[in-house]
């Protein structure tokens, strides 16, 4: 045996496994939910996967590195419809790679290498419907027979970099075709072009993309064998790839002859000389529009005097784009040619200046765009230049993209302007300026998108718009006033401003249509759009909302009236406040069930309010709160009223006797005789003869109470039904209370259940329960130790003589 491998052999060895294993190890296709669609684009494939699902119905194989395709490769697809194959390196295609692919309609074959074109592949493909075979290696567009019987071909796309010539029979196998579009692409330039080529050709479009450089001739051949097709679109790609055309002769002869509406220029070199001849014929001709896109113009170093001048051709439309100078707008040094021109558009052709002469020649222009240029305010509107009467057709003026700074300036420019509807200003740096604006009293349509509006911006906007859009402008504010002169706007776009709230006053009475997502506001609720009662559709996501009742509520009334619809709900509507929600998406925010329901919360309310005042009033009827009340409430009414009249308070007697009128007899008989016939007699007030006669009796028992030194309560069971003895018993414990000392005596007439006292009188039960009281005797030898107990509580004091003595 040899030595063992080194570390670096190993790793070579194991780079070269990976290498092998690589190539069965393939990336794998995305394929959707329904196995219908595979996705292996981009992924290095060498070799079509073998574990495709055989249901598809489209696959994508481009941007790989596919050398062929086998007869195994779409085997069993029998349901494929769309197929991909371009930008691989496809050289070779089995005879019966599709013989399987029966139904499919659509084949890329698009820049690979084929050095042939594959008819045998392509025989059993009858419903194909489009296919493109172009960029390709072959040499020769000479079409099999194969072709004749595609007859659902409705789009083919054949040539590429090695196809010098085209023969006259190449396409015959196609006059029986009823082609939509039908495209050809040469080398960089066509050696031979031979005549009846094209005379087969039965298509309404024609895409040629061949250079004719050295056989400028061959184009008026090619014209002359299109005649009476139904060709309504025709384009040429590079027509002068390399050199500006000088010759003499005129390549555009027989355009006029053909049925085309449709001509594009797309790419290749023009110059004065070459566009004024294409004008020409162009005027002849059906054609309605037309297009130069890209073409590299510039001036012929001599005029051709030899043809007849250019006057204006009568065009729909005329698109100038990407064309890098801009002295192709005025070639012939005049703007002629462009006073026939009713849809004008002049698309980044890097012009920032525009003459006065210009504006009058486009007298029947309708349509203006001159989007995409380097337009500044003092080189779009001179006013050194006159535009009274000019532009009077124009309707729509696009002047998008551009360095304009001054709403002014660009209200100024159209403001003459008769039947002016629609005015797109957008991608400019318009609004930063404080500006008061005329407008044309036509303009309904604006578009400010993209700008630098603020709300002083307002102020210059026209009143008359039925559409404005103002969205991506970094607008933080509104103009309420603006809205309320404005009675014809319809719809409203602020998408991706800045603004932080929406007003409640805002009031736009015909508004249907509002835009306001893409903002820095959090709060609506349902009286944020009341004023807008024709709103049928708001967008309003994107926006950092506080997910509160006053949010849900609105969206459950939107849902409920139907009114206005969220045109993009629920994408983008997220909580942002509070914390707990932050990020939460606003369609799955759900409130507690009595949190946002304003009735029902109200109604629980209500009746946790009623319960709670019940339960105090059964609580108070038990405790006997009412009679209480009632006490507190007259006796301050009798303190305080009292005070007020003047009268203050003086001991005026030794005692207040407060009894039952059934122990009157008692009081008279006994209690007065006894204590108010000692000497010096005891001085007692008892309310049948001392009470003042018309006073408030609450008034009388309060003012004597605080004018007796005592107070004596004759306790009987005739005492505790008494209801004004019970006020008296609380007063005088009040006003024991207030003064600090003990001056109640009771006098126990007839035995007394003191745990069967009523609840009010639970002063008295606890007065017998804490107190000394004295209990009248019922035997008569007893009751001169009781009077004699009775003075010792009650020593006589100097009184003060009461106000009737005085």
């Amino acid at each position: 045996m040899g030595p063992p491998p080194t570390a670096g052999a190993r790793w070579v060895w194991y780079l070269v496994l990976l290498a092998l294993a690589g190539d069965a190890a393939w990336p794998s296709c995305r394929i959707d939910a329904d196995n219908r669609t595979g996705l292996c684009k981009g992924q290095d494939l060498r070799r079509v996967p073998r574990d495709l699902p055989r249901g598809l119905h489209g696959l994508d194989l481009s941007y790989n590195k596919l050398r062929e395709i086998t007869a195994d490769d779409f085997a069993g697809m029998t349901q494929l419809r769309r197929l991909d194959l371009g930008y691989n390196n496809i050289s070779h295609i089995a005879p019966d790679a599709f013989l399987s692919n029966l139904l499919l309609e659509q084949l890329r074959l698009f820049n690979n290498s084929l050095n042939v074109i594959p008819a045998p592949a392509l025989r059993p493909l009858v419903n194909l419907r489009w296919l493109d075979m172009s960029n390709n290696l072959y040499g020769s567009a000479a079409l099999d027979g194969v072709f004749g019987r595609l007859r659902q071909l409705r789009e083919l796309s054949l040539g590429g970099p090695l196809l010098r010539d085209i023969s006259q029979g190449d396409f015959a196998v196609l006059k029986d075709t009823a082609l939509q579009k039908f495209a050809v692409k040469s080398a960089s330039s066509l050696r031979r072009y031979e005549a009846g080529a094209f005379s087969w050709l039965n298509t309404t479009e024609l895409w040629c993309d061949m250079a004719l450089d050295e056989n400028a001739a061959a184009l008026p051949v090619m014209l002359r064998d299109l005649r009476g097709k139904p060709l309504d679109y025709l384009r040429f790609r590079n027509l002068f790839e390399f050199t500006y055309y000088t010759g003499d002769a005129d390549p555009f002869a027989g355009l006029a002859d053909l049925q085309i509406t449709k001509l594009v220029f797309f790419r290749g070199k023009f110059n004065e000389n070459l566009l004024r001849l294409a004008l020409l014929n162009v005027q002849r001709s059906r054609v309605r529009d037309l297009a130069l896109v890209a073409i590299d113009f510039a001036r012929s170093p001599r005029r051709n005097s030899s043809g007849v001048e250019v006057a204006a051709p009568r065009l729909d439309r005329l698109l100038l784009q990407d064309i890098s100078n801009p002295d192709v707008l005025r070639f012939d040094w005049t703007f002629t040619w462009l006073s026939g021109v009713a849809a004008l558009s002049i698309i980044n052709v890097n012009f920032n200046y525009v003459p006065c002469d210009v504006w009058g020649e486009m007298r029947n222009v309708e349509v203006l765009d001159i989007s995409g240029n380097r337009l500044e305010d003092g080189y779009i509107y001179n006013q050194r230049c006159h535009y009274q009467d000019v532009m009077p057709k124009l309707e729509s003026f696009i002047v998008a993209t551009n360095q304009l700074l001054s709403l002014a300036v660009v209200a100024a420019l159209t403001r003459t302007w008769p039947r002016l509807t629609r005015l797109d200003a957008s991608h400019n740096s318009l609004g930063s300026l404080q500006e008061m604006c005329q407008w044309s009293p036509t303009l309904r349509w604006l578009a400010l998108h993209h700008n630098r509006v603020t709300a002083g911006t307002f102020r210059c906007l026209p009143t008359t718009l039925e559409y404005l859009d103002l969205s991506y402008s970094q607008l933080d504010r509104l103009n309420m006033d603006y809205f309320t002169r404005s009675p014809r706007l319809r719809e409203l776009r602020l998408s991706g401003n800045k603004i932080k709230f929406i007003p409640s006053e805002w009031r736009c009475p015909r508004l249907e249509v509002l835009a306001i997502d893409g903002n820095s506001f959090g709060v609506i609720n349902r009286g944020s759009f009341v004023n807008m009662p024709r709103l049928v559709s708001l967008a309003a996501g994107n926006n950092p909302y506080h997910c509160t009742c006053d949010l849900y509520l609105f969206l459950e009334e939107t849902r409920r009236r139907g009114r206005p619809t969220l045109a993009d709900w629920p994408h983008n509507w997220t909580c942002y406040h509070p914390e707990p929600l932050l990020d939460t998406a606003v369609a799955a925010y759900a409130p507690r069930p009595l949190e946002c329901d304003v009735p029902a919360l109200v109604a629980v309310a209500v009746a946790s309010t009623a319960l709670a005042v019940a339960a105090c009033a059964a609580l108070c009827w038990k405790l006997d709160a009412a009679w209480y009340l009632r006490a507190t409430y007259r006796l301050v009414r009798a303190k305080y009223g009292g005070r007020r009249a003047g009268a203050a308070r003086r001991c005026s007697y030794h005692a207040f006797i407060s009894y039952s009128c059934a122990d009157a007899d008692w009081v008279r008989r006994e209690l007065l005789q006894r204590l108010e016939s000692t000497t010096p007699p005891y001085r007692l007030c008892i309310h049948e003869r001392d009470f003042t006669p018309g006073r408030w009796i609450i008034e009388n028992i309060v003012e004597n109470i605080e004018r007796s030194a005592k107070v004596i309560f004759v306790l009987s069971r005739s005492f505790v039904d008494s209801e004004w003895c019970n006020y008296e018993l609380y007063f005088a414990h009040q006003r024991a209370v207030g003064l600090g000392s003990e001056d109640v005596i009771l006098v126990v007439k007839e035995p007394i259940d003191a745990q069967g006292l009523p609840r009010r009188f639970a002063r008295l039960r606890k007065m017998l329960g804490t107190k000394t009281y004295l209990e009248w005797p019922r035997e008569p030898g007893r009751r001169s130790f009781f009077w004699l107990q009775l003075r010792r509580g009650h020593p006589k004091s100097t009184l003060n003589p009461p106000r009737d003595e005085r």
